[in-house]
């Protein structure tokens, strides 16, 4: 994925981003590697729901379309960043769907992971707008997982916050997840992590994890 930096560079408040660098690095020196980082870490379990799921949801799981819902459900379930109350009520979701809105599920999963992810969202999208479940986490969890190093995990807080604190431009949170705020943020994101020690952005959910600690209040 090729990423283009320069106009983030004059736009995005770089200082605030290098000074909530030194502020973490000064409380971990090691970064994500530090030992009071990792034993905060562990509830988080990045490196083990990665490999579950790039194991459950690769492109032979989705023949099992069954299966695929399952571990959907186990994803969620499992993850640290999304809310406890969205968990079961995805899962109930996943229950409920008639056979043509399970299809249409899984297809639009498959497709945002291994085919035209824009589609793939806004199948998902759909669905999830007609059980009042279209929320950024639920979206944009097993991406996460899925392609660390790519993906970005949307937490409302956290991007209303890593918005207007480091000036982020163009964007405009909506409670509505959309492809094109989902573009623009991961970009900007991405963005965000080549101007940082590498110590701090081993993966997108962990770099996320530091600039949702360097806000106000955090």
């Amino acid at each position: 994925m090729q990423i283009q930096f320069t106009s983030y560079r004059k736009l995005m408040n770089l200082e605030k981003l290098q000074i909530a660098q030194q502020d973490f690095l000064r409380v971990y020196p090691q970064g994500f590697q530090d030992e009071k980082m990792l034993e905060l870490s562990k509830k988080h379990r990045v490196d083990k729901m990665t490999d579950f799921v790039l194991d459950v949801f690769s492109r032979d799981q989705f023949n099992l379309p069954a299966r695929i819902l399952e571990n959907w459900a186990k994803t969620v379930s499992r993850s640290s960043m999304v809310s406890t109350f969205e968990k079961p009520k995805f899962k109930n979701m996943l229950n409920d769907l008639s056979a043509h809105e399970k299809e249409l599920m899984v297809n639009g999963l498959y497709e945002q992971l291994h085919g035209d992810a824009q589609a793939g969202f806004n199948a998902q999208l759909d669905i999830l707008k007609q059980y009042k479940l279209a929320k950024w986490s639920l979206i944009s969890v097993v991406p996460a997982y899925f392609k660390p190093q790519e993906e970005v995990f949307i937490k409302p807080t956290t991007a209303k916050g890593v918005i207007k604190f480091f000036e982020l431009p163009n964007l405009t949170y909506k409670a509505t997840p959309s492809w094109e705020f989902y573009c623009e943020y991961r970009q900007q994101v991405l963005s965000m992590m080549n101007f940082v020690d590498k110590q701090l952005a081993p993966n997108t959910p962990a770099f996320c994890g530091f600039l949702m600690m360097s806000l106000p209040g955090s």
